[in-house]
């Protein structure tokens, strides 16, 4: 692992947003007034704070104009904890999206819904429909605890299920933000009813706990300056990994006795994937087990830890303020050590689990109680109506029809919940009127498998494309499967936009990460169930070069797996430096490979770049035009 060194926090300045934290009463300022203003977005200190609120602002780089002012518009993000959605809230996301948004909803990988699109003068309009529809944006954003994620099946006969997501729920509600900015600024003051807190999640909130309190505050867990970074924490069942839980600040693991009786948690901590392009001090990491920690005491034990973060975490430079840096530069020792001097007491050894395998639910499932579930794959969580596949509709249908609550899943995709079995008929009639697919065996398992983050046109720090990028790369892996004889091979695909991570790619078996324009650092070894973290093979592959980079190791693959061995661990098991040797002696349309191969040829980077130019303007493929004028040139010798 690459050391992360930086100077002694003594000699250093705090970051600029720790400034903007201290001078914003508590996420109040300048977001309040600025709201007010008539204009068409908000300062830079303002956008800083209001990410706390679930916002993002954004510029639709497609609408750029040279000359004019940015398109601006507005990113909401919702706050779900464990995925769920009730009816009431699904339909105002849905109405909201064509009143204020792009006409589309969008699934994360967090298990929230975000609205693209909103303008800043409707933004008040919408967060306000969103809580008064028993939602809420608060803390989906911002350097603060993140949506609280946990398996989304909805397992009845199986208690560790509800444990997850009663305790992601009491998590969630623990770490909110208790400052009355946001009810303030969204809606004048007036409290949404919402669900009332477990008692005890209100008296773990105020124990001091040796210093986990900042007493006196509007905030006593997270005082003036609330988190270095964000703070991503799940819940999850032994096995069951369809959270991700390596990637996560903060994993509790539910540990039920033989009768099913909840007994406490083991807890993981110090994963993240976030990183930055050539800048080896930053990383992506893998969670490290902790302790155990018995149900009476979790919340304290997760204050401890979020304490530990708030008061060491490094508060002057952002790219190494994750909780991942402090563990990896501390050690686990030191960090726990730490952790039990705020809890007060020696927290337990880690409890033996069984290996965590990843499940997306997907299809008719049977809940345990006589009635069902169902899980919707959605192509990149884009929920949108387009050609046939009229998907926004058919789930706008469902909810008015069966008032179905939801539960958004990790992998982008949806479940429909306690459907009596007797409606089945008529939601699955709803599903193939619009297009819908609820086999996911009818689904191409790349695709199944597959995530992607939104990148263009709207993020600000995308470098290139990804959620309108992957499914033609997915068609072209899989047509470059069929051609090698793989025929019916499939592993987990991710691609993002830039190396910040969000759709995960760093746990892919192969990932794609954006590095420049049309191009992306491939990933390589990540495992099918997203337990081992993936390594980089090359720097900077042109989409265009896809087909003749991975033809080499898709033959290589074929050629030296071991039995039923998936794509991940054979990469993994032979390594990246064997890999490279075998695609440098590799020949195109040997005995290994079939039919026709693509070939690579160096051009000039100002031939390269005319010849982009040219294929643009003609909306051409550049290999079309190359063989072109190649042809011509040979005809005139």
């Amino acid at each position: 692992m690459v050391k992360s060194a930086p100077s002694p926090l003594a000699n250093r300045k705090p970051s600029k947003v720790e400034g903007i934290k201290e001078n914003s009463n508590f996420l109040r300022e300048p977001v309040a007034t600025e709201l007010l203003q008539d204009t068409t977005h908000f300062s830079e200190d303002a956008v800083q704070i209001l990410k706390f609120h679930g916002s993002y602002q954004q510029d639709n780089r497609d609408n750029r104009a040279k000359g004019q002012e940015k398109d601006y518009q507005m990113m909401l993000r919702t706050r779900n904890p464990g995925g769920l959605v009730p009816p009431q809230l699904y339909l105002a996301l849905d109405k909201l999206a064509d009143e204020y948004g792009n006409h589309t909803l969008r699934a994360t990988t967090r298990q929230g819904f975000q609205l693209h699109g909103i303008l800043k003068k409707n933004l008040k309009s919408a967060i306000a429909t969103i809580v008064n529809n028993l939602g809420s944006t608060l803390g989906a954003c911002g350097d603060i605890n993140r949506n609280v994620m946990a398996p989304p099946a909805p397992f009845k006969n199986r208690p560790e299920y509800q444990y997850a997501w009663e305790y992601a729920q009491n998590i969630a509600d623990l770490l909110a933000p208790q400052t009355g900015a946001y009810y303030e600024i969204w809606l004048d003051g007036e409290k949404a009813i919402s669900g009332e807190e477990h008692p005890d999640v209100k008296a773990a909130r105020q124990r001091n706990g040796n210093g986990t309190i900042v007493h006196d505050s509007e905030e006593p867990i997270y005082g003036t300056h609330y988190m270095p970074r964000k703070f991503k924490v799940c819940v999850t069942v032994p096995g069951d990994n369809s959270v991700d839980l390596y990637s996560q600040d903060l994993t509790l693991v539910v540990i039920t006795n033989k009768k099913g009786e909840l007994q406490g948690f083991n807890v993981f901590a110090g994963g993240g994937l976030g990183r930055t392009h050539n800048k080896e001090e930053t990383f992506a990491r893998l969670a490290d087990p902790i302790c155990y920690v018995a149900k009476d005491d979790v919340y304290d034990v997760v204050k401890a830890i979020v304490a530990t973060q708030r008061d060491y975490g490094d508060r002057t430079d952002r790219r190494h303020a994750r909780l991942k840096y402090l563990i990896n530069d501390w050690g686990v020792e030191k960090f726990r050590t730490q952790v039990e001097e705020y809890f007060g007491k020696a927290v337990e050894p880690f409890k033996t689990l069984p290996k965590f395998k990843y499940q997306d639910f997907l299809g008719w499932n049977e809940q345990g109680d006589g009635k069902l579930f169902l899980g919707i794959s959605i192509d990149n969580g884009r929920v949108k109506d387009e050609g046939s596949l009229q998907l926004k509709t058919a789930l706008r249908t469902i909810v008015e029809q069966f008032n179905l609550p939801i539960r958004l899943t990790p992998n982008q995709n949806l479940l429909f919940y306690e459907i009596a079995p007797e409606d089945k008929e008529a939601i699955q009639e709803i599903l193939d009127k619009h297009g819908v697919i609820a086999d996911p065996n009818q689904i191409d398992a790349l695709t199944r498998h597959a995530m992607a983050c939104p990148a263009l046109p709207t993020c600000g720090l995308a470098i290139t494309e990804s959620e309108r990028a992957i499914p033609g790369i997915l068609d072209r892996i899989r047509t470059l499967l069929d051609k090698v004889g793989l025929q019916k091979d499939h592993f987990v695909v991710r691609m993002t936009g830039c190396p910040n991570g969000c759709a995960r790619p760093y746990m892919a078996e192969l990932g794609f990460v954006g590095s420049a324009p049309e191009a992306y650092q491939v990933w390589l070894g990540g495992s099918p169930d997203q337990t081992r973290l993936a390594q980089p093979i090359v720097e900077k592959l042109n989409h265009n070069d896809i087909e003749s980079f991975l033809e080499p190791i898709f033959v290589f693959f074929k050629k030296s797996r071991k039995g039923k061995e998936s794509f991940g661990d054979f990469c993994d098991r032979v390594g990246l430096d064997a890999i490279r040797e075998f695609a440098s002696t590799y020949t195109p349309g040997t005995p290994t490979s079939s039919g026709k191969s693509r070939h690579r040829v160096s051009l000039r980077e100002d031939v390269y770049l005319q010849l982009k130019e040219a294929a643009e303007k003609q909306d051409r493929p550049m290999t079309e035009l190359v063989n072109e004028a190649l042809e011509k040139y040979f005809q005139s010798l």
